[in-house]
């Protein structure tokens, strides 16, 4: 099948995509400001830049668009009809970046969290998550 637009609309379509402050990544910050957390964003000395950092707990979350990051049996996780092999091999290399650079923070000593841009459609479930994930574990003494 066809792609529907033009080419031309097509490449300023993806070049008007941002690798930061996405919409979903920007909820998620709203939700984690309204529980009362205080994070940095973006902190480049960390592999993968994580969306949010929280550096005292060494916790970590990545905000993934399905599409981009290939969110496994998500419907929004396709790859374009048009210059399939391009978009395949693209693909392909996110996800396999995204599991190097996880697997790297939490080698570091670091938890992390990934979230799907479709499990912000339900903000209550979500909240919930982040609060779980943020929550300190108690010291032993």
């Amino acid at each position: 099948m066809a792609d529907r637009i033009s080419s031309e609309r097509r490449s300023a379509t993806m070049r008007a995509v941002h690798s930061r402050d996405t919409g979903p990544e920007i909820r998620v910050r709203q939700i984690v400001h309204g529980l009362r957390y205080r994070f940095r964003i973006h902190r480049v000395e960390l592999p993968g830049k994580p969306d949010l950092v929280f550096p005292g707990p060494r916790k970590a979350i990545f905000v993934h668009g399905c599409f981009w990051h290939q969110h496994q049996g998500c419907k929004r996780a396709t790859v374009p009809q048009s210059n399939t092999g391009y978009w395949s091999a693209k693909l392909r290399r996110n996800v396999e970046r995204d599991a190097t650079q996880i697997a790297a923070l939490k080698e570091s000593g670091w938890r992390v969290l990934v979230i799907w841009e479709c499990e912000l459609k339900n903000e209550g479930r979500m909240a919930s998550r982040l609060r779980r994930f943020l929550r300190r574990r108690k010291l032993n003494s």
